[in-house]
């Protein structure tokens, strides 16, 4: 049985590859009535994504390939797809059964629609560990108030209120889960009418329980407090035909 708790916050956050194979989902941005328009996605691990408009229009099909690596050779080197997480090394697991360790070499990430925020939302191991920047060391990404067990859209979730520490390392600067002043004066340094007058004091963040996805992030305080996700979760490990990731002739980006 999960028992919700800082430690097991963190714990689910970074297991969500090993908590589902396929997902059908909507999703708002912006939730303050700033972002893009709503969207509904089917996905199905590792690498295959449809994304449509809630009326059924077509947006993008995504088949992503795995990440790859450099592997240096006395004849120069060539590149290698690291393996999807079905395929690593198993992560370490607590005796509840969520991710203490994940595996150091794996290609994790969702196939991507638009930014990586998506990733992230669907995969939110930057809310659980962290790095220093200067000797690589893992450190905590974000503080964590006392977690309280919630409904979202039907399932059981976590919610908490976090702050990122300096160790908070999102997945890509210029689109974090968090959005932190340190981050953007990094990821903006060249660009420094890209960084705000003022920065959230903190964010209300919660995971689904069932997969360890994000489905709802909401800032607190700032210039913006009301802005975040809501991802509502419809279907989990459900079939998914071939005929749903299908390239469509071009110009046949109809409704199904």
């Amino acid at each position: 049985m999960l028992v919700p708790s800082a430690d097991s916050f963190a714990a689910l956050a970074r297991s969500s590859p090993w908590r589902w194979s396929t997902l059908r989902f909507t999703l708002r941005r912006g939730v303050d009535g700033g972002g893009p328009d709503h969207v509904r996605a089917w996905l199905r691990r590792p690498d295959q994504l449809r994304v449509e408009t809630l009326e059924g229009d077509l947006l993008q099909i995504v088949r992503e390939p795995p990440l790859q690596v450099g592997v240096l050779t006395p004849d120069g080197g060539y590149p290698r797809g690291l393996p999807w997480p079905v395929e690593a090394e198993p992560p370490v697991l607590r005796q509840d059964g969520l991710v203490d360790v994940r595996p150091a070499v794996v290609s994790a990430d969702a196939p991507m629609y638009q930014d990586y925020r998506w990733v992230a939302m669907l995969d939110p191991v930057e809310l659980a560990d962290g790095q220093d920047r200067e000797t690589g060391e893992e450190w905590e990404a974000v503080t964590v108030d006392a977690v309280t067990e919630v409904e979202h859209a039907g399932r059981p979730a976590w919610e908490a209120v976090v702050r990122p520490t300096p160790y908070y390392e999102p997945r890509c600067g210029c689109c974090p889960l968090l959005r932190t002043r340190a981050i953007d004066l990094l990821e903006f340094a060249d660009h420094p009418h890209y960084v705000l007058r003022a920065y959230p004091d903190a964010y209300r963040v919660r995971l689904d329980v069932g997969t360890g996805v994000c489905v709802s992030t909401e800032e607190i305080g700032g210039l913006t407090p009301g802005r975040g996700h809501e991802l509502r979760i419809e279907a989990v490990d459900g079939p998914m035909d071939d005929a749903l990731f299908a390239q469509p002739r071009r110009g046949l980006f109809r409704r199904r």
